[in-house]
């Protein structure tokens, strides 16, 4: 099984405010959609909870969660490697978040599909942890600048353990 992590971060590690994306990217959401499409995602309770309609569609959603509490559509497990495990016969399962199942993914994932926001957003309250290059390979890089749709330039990249 590959483990990936998929994840937009600001240019100071930032990726949320208030349980919520820190700025509407289209062409990062089509992204996120078209990698983890048929795919297992698995996110913490505070992420799914940010979700506007529950569990996202045409892929199995894992929630960690040890409230007990179960959700709609959703596969609930109490640990990351309790989500692994019920997916240990998938070819890739992708983390979507929040900050501290990021943390406990980067230690174990193959594969990272960044949006890397080129602005930094200081009122942000959840952030990104560090990324040691020296353990990453760039693979894919795609940059874009600003548009009618896009407020802040952004760059895609796909990194892989070395």
């Amino acid at each position: 099984m590959n483990i990936s992590i998929v994840v937009a971060i600001a240019e100071n590690c930032a990726i949320g405010k208030g349980q919520q994306l820190l700025c509407h990217l289209p062409l990062d959401l089509k992204r996120f959609k078209e990698i983890t499409g048929g795919h297992t995602i698995i996110m913490g309770r505070k992420t799914f909870e940010s979700l506007p309609k529950g569990a996202l569609p045409n892929r199995k959603n894992i929630v960690l969660t040890t409230s007990g509490t179960e959700y709609p559509n959703c596969t609930t497990c109490t640990s990351l490697e309790e989500a692994l495990e019920v997916c240990k016969e998938d070819n890739e399962v992708f983390i979507i978040g929040g900050a501290a199942v990021y943390k406990r993914g980067l230690e174990i994932a193959d594969k990272l599909y960044i949006t890397r926001i080129h602005h930094s957003f200081v009122d942000a309250d959840t952030f990104f942890p560090t990324i040691n290059t020296e353990e990453w390979t760039i693979t894919e890089q795609q940059d874009f600048p600003t548009d009618e749709k896009h407020a802040y330039p952004y760059t895609f990249l796909t990194y892989v353990r070395k």
